[in-house]
C-alpha cells in the first residue's frame, strides 16, 4: 500500500471526509429546496443529483470506518460524484462563457463539485464493486437523463435553456464515461486495498 492509499484509509481523514460529505449533503438538499418544492413527488428522488451522490459516498464512508465495503453504494457513489462533480463544473464553466461573469458562488459550486469528482476516483482502489452493483448504477445514471430531459426535471440554470438538448447530449455521454471509467478503474482491474 503506498503512502497516500494510508492517507486516504486513515481513519482521522475517514471522519472529517464523513463530516464534510454529510454536511455537503444538506447543505445541498437545502440548495435544491425551491425546485423540491415544486417537483411531483414521484421526480424527487432523481432531482437532487449532487446532494444524493454525496449521500451515498457518505455511506461508503460509513462502511470503510465499520471496514466494511458496501458495493453498491461504492458504485453509485463513484459513478455520480464523478459525473455530478464534472457536470457542475463543465455547467458553470459555461454560464460563464454565456454570461461574462464569474462570482464567488460560482467559484465555490465549481471547487466543491470538483473535489466531489476526485474523491469518488480517489477512493477506488479501496472500493468492492461487482459487475452487477456497476451495472445498477449505470442504470440509475442514464434513469436520471430521462428525467432530467425527457420530464423536464433537470437543475434550473435559466441562462442555459437555449442549450437543453446539448446539455442533455452531454449529461448521457457524461454518464456512460462515469460509467466506463469506474468499471475500468474498480471492476476490471480488481486491486482492492486492504
Amino acid at each position: 500500500m503506498n503512502y497516500l492509499q494510508l492517507i486516504f484509509k486513515d481513519k482521522r481523514m475517514l471522519i472529517l471526509l464523513l463530516i464534510v460529505n454529510t454536511l455537503g449533503t444538506i447543505y445541498g438538499y437545502i440548495w435544491y429546496g425551491g425546485q423540491l418544492a415544486i417537483t411531483p413527488a414521484k421526480f424527487i428522488p432523481f432531482v437532487p443529483d449532487s446532494p444524493t451522490a454525496t449521500l451515498f459516498f457518505v455511506f461508503v464512508l460509513i462502511g470503510f470506518l465499520m471496514n466494511k465495503n458496501f458495493g453498491l453504494m461504492e458504485a453509485l457513489a463513484s459513478v455520480t460524484l464523478f459525473k455530478y462533480g464534472i457536470w457542475a463544473v463543465v455547467m458553470n464553466l459555461l454560464v460563464y462563457k454565456v454570461t461574462g461573469e464569474m462570482n464567488i458562488i460560482m467559484l465555490m459550486l465549481m471547487t466543491s463539485h470538483f473535489a466531489m469528482a476526485l474523491q469518488g476516483i480517489l477512493y477506488t482502489p479501496f472500493y468492492r464493486i461487482k459487475p452487477i452493483h456497476l451495472s445498477i448504477a449505470a442504470v440509475w445514471a442514464v434513469h436520471n437523463e430521462i428525467i432530467d430531459y425527457v420530464f423536464f426535471m433537470m437543475p434550473q440554470y435559466p441562462v442555459l435553456d437555449q442549450y437543453r438538448a446539448q446539455i442533455g447530449y452531454f449529461t448521457f455521454w457524461l454518464s456512460i464515461a462515469s460509467v466506463a471509467l469506474v468499471y475500468w478503474l474498480s471492476v476490471r482491474k480488481k486491486k482492492v486495498v486492504k
